[in-house]
């Protein structure tokens, strides 16, 4: 099934955007952890959108109800099911979406795969308004991991052309991955983050939309976690953030730069660093060799394409009348996800770093 993502653990993402609610199930998760629900809406709330033109005006409070998996904090062994209501929609403003395709979104490629019986409302099934349980379940993961050590953080790195300072993926500590996630507009660059806060509000005057690039770090992973060939590191990552709506692109370490480079600028080389371990003086590989993780820092980037719900009109189809049209889109859109998409990113990669670390001894 394509709403469901298994290695180890299983997460199965269900709902439509404007449907009752939405919700995760988590399979196989150990028994015992203590999860700290106060420090899982603090993760989620990052999500959320602002309050200004940077985000959609849609208001939902994404408190999770778990039904089953967890009591008196800790997680039981069995499924962990929790879902999140809907409360804040306005179904109204896609009355058209059944017949119109919207440019750059799922409607005619959802219609042709489901026969035009999908819920085109909001975009239902294909909508980011599923990345919210997936930070559910990238949440309970992160805690999980933390408690080995592990630790995960992003941030903006750039928006429409404008770019923060990159994290130095060889020396990043576990301190500066926590400051990280603590900022309300996540980068690492003040005075850019005011750039690209006026270039999106710019974008939405404009009646228009930008994309953007996150970067993400995880530290402390242990050296041989993974597999060669289709059950690397690697992979598992990126069937994870492929199912974040608007991805369009992903690259570890210096990832499509390796092209312009020689072999001896592209190895990193190995030495025996002051406290007896075994690391590269560069990270170009980002974390992961042959699959399989090297305990140095695991980075990655990833490319959002512009939010292609915007308000200028523009060309499209009629499915039903098989003619040519013209749609305005309506509704409350942001003109920019790489904000909020930052977490979604981080839960990503916490899923997949728990589902290898399972196999890790001792875990």
């Amino acid at each position: 099934m394509s709403s469901i993502w298994s290695h180890n653990i299983s997460v199965s993402v269900f709902g439509e955007s404007h449907g009752p609610a939405i919700g995760v199930v988590m399979d196989n998760l150990p028994a015992g952890e203590y999860i700290d629900m106060e420090k899982l809406m603090e993760f989620m709330a990052r999500r959320a959108p602002k309050k200004n033109k940077t985000s959609t005006q849609r208001r939902e409070s994404d408190m999770p109800q778990i039904l089953s998996g967890f009591l008196n904090g800790r997680t039981t062994g069995t499924p962990l099911c929790a879902f999140i209501n809907n409360n804040d929609t306005h179904s109204q403003d896609y009355n058209n979406i059944a017949r119109l395709a919207r440019p750059g979104h799922a409607d005619y490629t959802g219609a042709l795969r489901y026969g035009g019986f999908n819920d085109v409302r909001g975009g239902g099934h294909f909508s980011g308004r599923l990345t919210a349980p997936l930070c559910f379940a990238g949440a309970v993961a992160g805690q999980i991991l933390e408690k080995r050590g592990i630790y995960t953080g992003a941030h903006i790195l750039e928006i429409h052309g404008i770019k923060d300072d990159a994290i130095d993926n060889v020396s990043v500590t576990r301190e500066q991955v926590v400051e990280m996630r603590k900022a309300e507009f996540p980068v690492l660059n003040v005075e850019k983050g005011k750039e690209m806060i006026a270039d999106i509000e710019k974008a939405f005057m404009c009646q228009d939309s930008v994309g953007g690039i996150v970067e993400c770090v995880s530290v402390n992973v242990p050296a041989g976690i993974g597999s060669p060939i289709f059950d690397g590191l690697e992979n598992s990552i990126a069937s994870l953030i492929f199912g974040i709506p608007a991805v369009k692109g992903l690259e570890f370490g210096v990832g499509f730069n390796c092209a312009k480079m020689l072999g001896s600028e592209n190895n990193d080389e190995f030495y025996v660093n002051d406290a007896g371990h075994i690391v590269t003086r560069t990270n170009n590989h980002g974390g992961i060799l042959g699959g399989i993780s090297s305990g140095m820092p695991i980075s990655l980037r990833v490319a959002f394409k512009p939010t292609p719900s915007i308000s200028k009109p523009q060309h499209t189809v009629d499915m039903k009348n098989m003619s040519n049209d013209v749609i305005q889109v309506k509704g409350r859109h942001d003109p920019c996800i790489v904000p909020r998409a930052v977490p979604v990113v981080e839960a990503a990669v916490n899923i997949a770093l728990l589902s290898h670390m399972l196999d890790y001894p001792n875990f």
